[in-house]
């Protein structure tokens, strides 16, 4: 069994991988191929991620407030308090909070056999954002 103390700060999401504002809490990095990292990500009002994947998936937890995810060439669906969403392996995704309202969720995804657990694409754009 390990412990991690409470102590970590929440930091900003960057600006590569984010539009808007957006914070997380670092819950536990991946130390080494096949374990699992996990993130608390609260997004303000029309805040998302850019487009991304992960070579082993993702699954997320909705904790708070009103979000949106889309995969690629698929509908923007809407995701609320205790949804969980599970990302395919390599798909490409994404999700943030809705236009009128904070959203977060607890992020969970497992490192491929070189320590990875994401590639980063390009920005959603408003269209994409809105789905149409």
């Amino acid at each position: 069994m390990k412990i991690t103390r409470s102590g970590g700060r929440s930091v900003p999401g960057p600006e590569d991988w984010f539009t808007g504002t957006v914070w997380i809490d670092g819950v536990r990095n991946p130390d080494g191929p096949g374990s699992a990292g996990c993130g608390h990500v609260r997004f303000a009002p029309g805040a998302r991620t850019a487009w991304h994947r992960h070579p082993r998936g993702q699954t997320l937890y909705v904790t708070d407030g009103i979000g949106r995810v889309a995969r690629r060439g698929g509908p923007v669906e809407e995701i609320l308090p205790g949804d969980v969403v599970h990302i395919d392996p390599d798909e490409e995704h994404w999700h943030g909070a809705s236009p009128d309202r904070f959203m977060a969720h607890v992020a969970l995804q497992q490192a491929d056999d070189h320590g990875e657990v994401v590639t980063w694409l390009e920005h959603v754009t408003d269209a994409d954002y809105r789905g149409s």
